[in-house]
């Protein structure tokens, strides 16, 4: 599976945003965005997902365009409905023709593997935050996506549910699935990434594999953004 960027670009007000960007994304793997407030990690996100306008360029896809049967988004804020944790959860396959019994039966399962057995009955709005994460989390997954996108799911999350989290992404990745996803823990990008890209101002500053962007990175603004001396 390989997903390309090609000369991407995102124009807002007349004012490029974000790129151009040319870069590829191939094979399993979880790939972490890193880079100050602004730098484009949320559109280059919603650009790989289909989400985005894009001015210039393209984002070529596997099977030529983007799928919503093999592909999931994750926002740092949830999107919550106004019906149970369990069927909140069942949706996408209700969109896909699973009949109510079915979609549920699998809804209990990937809320038990979220840590939600005990939440299932309870109206979405009840949960907390954290909980409301792993929600949204059960109900990417619930598909299978082959691609996997998110935007700071454990944003203003305590230790206790980033750690559930994070045990959850390193098993789908683990089981095959592409994780592309925004974060500005360092510490959570050293445990997950296998490799990691680098945005300021719009463009691509370096990307590499784990160990040699955290161990010897290139580029001067991830040196100083690494000492946190790299503030926009």
């Amino acid at each position: 599976m390989v997903i390309a960027l090609e000369g991407l670009e995102v124009r807002r007000g007349g004012r490029a945003i974000l790129g151009p960007l040319t870069l590829s994304l191939a094979g399993r793997g979880l790939t972490i965005l890193l880079g100050p407030n602004g730098s484009g990690k949320t559109t280059l996100l919603r650009a790989l997902d289909g989400l985005e306008r894009i001015s210039r360029g393209r984002v070529v896809w596997p099977d030529g365009g983007p799928d919503r049967a093999t592909q999931a988004f994750v926002f740092q804020q949830p999107v919550l409905m106004r019906r149970s944790v369990r069927d909140c959860i069942a949706f996408p396959l209700r969109l896909r023709g699973f009949d109510l019994r079915a979609a549920r039966a699998r809804a209990d399962v990937a809320g038990a593997e979220a840590g939600l057995s005990d939440r299932l009955d309870l109206p979405a709005q009840a949960l907390s935050g954290g909980e409301r994460q792993k929600m949204a989390l059960a109900r990417a997954l619930i598909g299978s996506p082959l691609l996997l996108f998110l935007d700071e799911p454990c944003a203003s999350l305590d230790g206790a549910a980033t750690r559930d989290i994070e045990a959850t992404l390193a098993r789908a990745r683990d089981a095959g699935m592409r994780i592309v996803m925004a974060t500005h823990d360092i510490g959570q990008a050293r445990r997950l990434a296998d490799d990691v890209i680098f945005l300021h101002r719009g463009q691509i500053a370096e990307a590499a594999g784990r160990d040699a962007f955290f161990g010897a990175p290139r580029s001067p603004d991830v040196q100083a953004w690494l000492r946190g001396d790299l503030l926009a």
